[in-house]
């Protein structure tokens, strides 16, 4: 009996300390929380009832020369959907009031299943403020449904300028796995400067931090918005285009296929530069554009393609300055070296032909007068050795290096490359004829015809070809510097040949028909064969003669003789930036800086 009772006592008594242990452990646990981390955990749970949302900061505005705006910023509503959140039995209501294709929603989802399903996603963007109107009658009803107010790139201040400026697309998961800083939605530059000068563009994204409930919805601004940060905008960018020009530049290339690029002889500065046809920028400020992504990949005429730095084009006559300058600086020939032309060579049997019977002709002559007969002759004195190391010389046969990433480097056969295609010592002798008056297998770029044209008209001595002149950071303006250099041909040697292209429009040359009386234009015509159809025209120039401002090459597919569709195109281009600057107005490029910065801050 006794033994029970004791049984009984000892299990009472290890209740009584297993109850006594956990009121203690409890108070502890109490006492830790509420009094020595009380601040932690009060942290902790207003973690938990805030939402940060990321706020884009407005892309820099890039600027022509003259502070002129070319590209800007305007606000624009973005409609977004949050996955975790979103009923996807709403697709096909959000599809018809947004005017997208059945099923575009359900795709947009299946591309980022695998980001978090927390993260918005935007469905469309520069969304018109009746759908906003209409999404706020209707907000209870669309779960995972919100909209937020980011910028768009501004494209109406009159220049399309679509393979300069290039265009911006959301960043896709190879990206984000490359770069540092981006988040799903983001916006990333995908050509020209927009992807080449995007780190500089892009500036810092702000938060905003929302107070929200346990559902998520919004309650109230956190700390009344104190702790929010801001976005920071990015750089301004001054490019070295001038507006004017290049408006000028592309309304003479419409309806037309082809290239034009003009630069600034000793800066090296790209003042102008088209590649026609264009596509409009426009299509690509929103986030549905399948539909005019797939037309312009199926255009036959390919207007996502950069003639003006990615086609290849035989140069034809405007090259010719090249064997003029080898065998002047080899010694092979003089000013006053002649070659007979009797409407053409005979090279063995065939029968070479020039356009005219030009008899016994000088070298000044032979360019003011394009004649082939001569340059049959002269690149068979000079051998292809020396024709492939001057052509060199210019740039030709590689990259000059501009900065918007996409070019080609052309072709510049030398003896290696005949001999690899037809075996050391056999390569016909009949192909440095075509070579000398710039076809054959020579294939060049618009781009490299207009610093060829740089060189010639400031003596070989020029700069690499950009499209940025600096960087604005706070309104100081940073410039970068351009990477000159000198080819190392004599003066003379240019004398010569720049005297020829000034009689080419100034004498009884193959472009009097673009003579002006106020500026003197020195220049080429060129009219290249193409297999795949009518010539093309093309002409090179530059001008004032005496202190050239603007070098230029114009490239028009399949429109036939040089002197008569490039050339007149090459002149206008020529007037405009020169007449520009007598008619600048400083005040128009104040009014627009302020504009501008007006326009970001609203």
């Amino acid at each position: 009996m006794k033994e029970q009772v004791f049984g009984r006592d000892v299990r009472r008594r290890i209740l009584y300390v297993i109850i006594i242990s956990f009121f203690i452990v409890s108070f502890i646990q109490l006492f830790n929380m509420q009094v020595l981390q009380g601040s932690i955990y009060t942290v902790k749970a207003n973690e938990n009832s805030i939402k940060p949302v990321y706020l884009t900061a407005p892309r820099g505005i890039l600027y022509d020369r003259n502070n002129n705006i070319l590209v800007g910023n305007e606000p624009s509503f973005t409609l977004r959907i949050t996955p975790d959140k979103y009923d996807t039995s709403l697709n096909r209501y959000l599809e018809t009031i947004l005017g997208l294709e059945k099923g575009y929603i359900n795709g947009l989802l299946e591309k980022n299943r695998r980001m978090s399903p927390y993260v918005p996603i935007r469905i469309a963007k520069n969304v018109d403020y009746k759908v906003i109107a209409w999404y706020e009658e209707n907000a209870e009803k669309l779960p995972g449904v919100d909209y937020v107010i980011e910028t768009r790139r501004d494209y109406s201040f009159g220049v399309r300028g679509s393979h300069i400026f290039g265009y911006l697309r959301e960043i896709n998961k190879s990206q984000m796995d490359k770069m540092t800083g981006y988040s799903l939605g983001d916006e990333v530059g995908y050509a020209g400067i927009e992807k080449n000068y995007e780190s500089v563009l892009r500036g810092e994204k702000g938060i905003r931090y929302l107070l929200v409930d346990s559902h998520q919805k919004t309650i109230g601004r956190y700390n009344s918005g104190k702790s929010d940060i801001a976005p920071i905008k990015g750089y301004d960018l001054i490019l070295t285009l001038d507006k004017y020009t290049q408006q000028v530049a592309e309304s003479l290339f419409t309806d037309k296929r082809g290239a034009l690029v003009a630069i600034e002889p000793s800066t090296g500065e790209i003042l102008a530069m088209v590649s026609s046809p264009m596509y409009d920028l426009e299509n690509f400020s929103s986030m549905y554009f399948p539909k005019v992504w797939k037309e312009l990949n199926e255009d036959e005429d390919k207007p996502l393609f950069n003639r003006a730095t990615m086609s290849i084009y035989s140069p034809g006559s405007t090259f010719k300055m090249v064997p003029a300058i080898a065998g002047l600086e080899e010694g092979i020939i003089t000013e006053k070296t002649r070659f007979f032309c009797n409407g053409g060579y005979y090279f063995g049997d065939r029968f070479f032909k020039c356009l005219h019977y030009h008899s016994n002709t000088d070298l000044v002559t032979s360019i003011e007068k394009s004649c082939n007969a001569y340059y049959y002759q002269l690149a068979l004195k000079i051998g292809l050795d020396n024709w492939s190391k001057y052509a060199a010389k210019f740039g030709f046969g590689r990259k000059t290096g501009i900065d918007i990433g996409e070019e080609t480097s052309g072709l510049l056969p030398t003896v290696q490359y005949y001999e690899n295609a037809f075996g050391k010592g056999r390569w016909p002798k009949g192909i440095l004829l075509s070579l000398g008056i710039g076809q054959g297998e020579l294939s060049v770029t618009p781009l490299q015809l207009a610093q060829f044209t740089a060189l010639l008209a400031n003596y070989g001595k020029s700069a690499k070809p950009h499209l940025v002149k600096g960087i604005l950071k706070n309104g100081k303006f940073r410039g970068i510097e351009p990477q000159y250099f000198d080819i190392g041909i004599s003066r003379g040697s240019f004398d010569i040949v720049r005297h020829a292209m000034y009689l080419v429009v100034n004498g009884a040359g193959t472009a009097t028909n673009i003579r002006l009386p106020d500026i003197k234009i020195a220049g080429k015509t060129g009219t290249a064969q193409n297999p795949h159809g009518d010539d093309h025209s093309i002409f090179i120039g530059f001008a004032p003669y005496e202190n050239p401002k603007i070098a230029v090459a114009v490239v028009v597919e399949n429109a036939g003789y040089g002197s008569t569709v490039a050339a007149p195109i090459a002149r206008d281009v020529i007037k405009a930036y020169l007449n520009g600057h007598v008619h600048g107005d400083n005040k128009i490029i104040k009014n627009e800086i302020a504009a501008g910065v007006s326009k970001i801050e609203n």
